[in-house]
């Protein structure tokens, strides 16, 4: 698989996180599902335009702040890109 970038937004108790391209967000998802228990995922939605799509993760126990930064650094495909703004 060729690689990506995603941006993470850390909220108060979810993440926001865009990734570039539809088929990319679906095999993250799936990727992020096997290594560790997420409590829920918010629909992909692709408002962003043709190239991006968001979707918010919301922290619990089992994934914490820390916990989805070492996963998603972890994945050699993704570029990891913290979105301040």
């Amino acid at each position: 698989m060729t690689g990506f970038r995603v941006w993470i937004r850390h909220l108060a108790e979810d993440c926001r996180v865009r990734v570039d391209g539809i088929q990319n967000a679906r095999w993250l998802l799936t990727r992020l599902a096997s290594s560790f228990i997420f409590k829920n995922a918010q629909p992909i939605n692709d408002d962003e335009g043709p190239s991006s799509c968001v979707f918010h993760l919301r922290y619990s126990s089992q994934m914490s702040r820390p916990t989805l930064e070492k996963a998603l650094a972890a994945i050699p495909e993704v570029e990891l890109i913290s979105d301040t703004a």
